[in-house]
């Protein structure tokens, strides 16, 4: 069987990123959407997303280029001058890994994260990281144990097979990943601590460039088990957006009738995290 969910990452960004997401879920073929709790446009996502119970929300942990739950005092070391987190993610990293207080402030962040989306009375369909920052081993640590308090039930571990996207678009293969072994043992340390994480996650290489057709062809060339494919939609750009995405094509993308008379074609199973958790 091939079990498929769809996900819009960044929800509660900005509301043009929460108007393409309640209408790609109404009218298209997204699943699920990452939800940042302490994004500008946070409370107009949560209203949103009352109104889709077929929506999977999950919690988009945000440690990069965003704001925290936590009064930037509590995390000093986390943040810059303006209370915003810090952007240089390799410092950041040295410093989670090999400072004690910098780790306290860490686990205290996640855990603020996991209690304001409980706070929201969701339903906690996944867990990701923003530019996949829960890759990081301390991070990850910090997931799961605040997700043993808030029923976590599924995160993602982005394990892309390049010769899926090669098959898609001929010519040269697309460079080897250089972190896919490392993603690996992150995807069993996540699923030995009891959670569904999809066997391959689509949306890395074409981060912010997922089209009509390259969307179909995935689909098409959907392997077995369970795939997430990540995007990024949005009504347009806003600030914060990243330059050169294609938000306004991802949502094209995800309302495109083709792609829904693929899936049917294709007898490929579409639904959220949680329909599919223990599966």
């Amino acid at each position: 069987m091939r079990r498929l969910v769809i996900t819009a990452d960044d929800f509660g960004a900005a509301v043009a990123v929460n108007e393409a997401v309640e209408r790609a879920h109404r009218e298209g073929i997204l699943t699920a959407a990452s939800l940042m709790v302490a994004g500008e446009a946070a409370a107009d996502a949560v209203a949103r997303a009352r109104t889709m119970p077929d929506l999977g929300v999950g919690l988009h942990l945000v440690l990069v280029e965003g704001r925290p739950s936590l009064p930037p005092e509590q995390v000093p070391d986390l943040v810059d001058s303006h209370g915003r987190f810090r952007e240089d993610m390799v410092r950041s990293a040295i410093a989670m890994a090999f400072i004690p207080r910098v780790r306290r402030q860490l686990f205290a962040e996640v855990e603020a994260q996991f209690a304001a989306f409980a706070a929201t009375g969701l339903k906690l369909d996944h867990v990701n990281a923003h530019k996949h920052f829960h890759l990081h081993p301390v991070i990850a640590s910090a997931m799961i144990a605040a997700g043993r308090k808030h029923a976590m039930v599924a995160a993602r571990a982005p394990v892309e097979p390049r010769d899926v996207l090669a098959a898609i678009k001929p010519g040269a293969p697309p460079r080897r990943d250089p972190a896919g072994p490392w993603v690996r043992l992150v995807r069993s340390r996540l699923r030995r601590a009891g959670l569904t994480v999809p066997d391959q996650v689509f949306g890395l290489a074409w981060s912010g460039a997922i089209t009509p057709e390259r969307l179909r062809g995935l689909i098409e060339h959907l392997p077995p088990g369970l795939t997430e494919i990540y995007t990024h939609p949005a009504t347009g750009a806003y600030p914060g957006s990243a330059p050169g995405y294609g938000y306004a094509t991802e949502l094209w993308a995800l309302i495109d009738p083709l792609a829904k008379q693929a899936i049917a074609r294709e007898g490929i199973v579409l639904g959220s995290f949680c329909s599919f958790a223990g599966g």
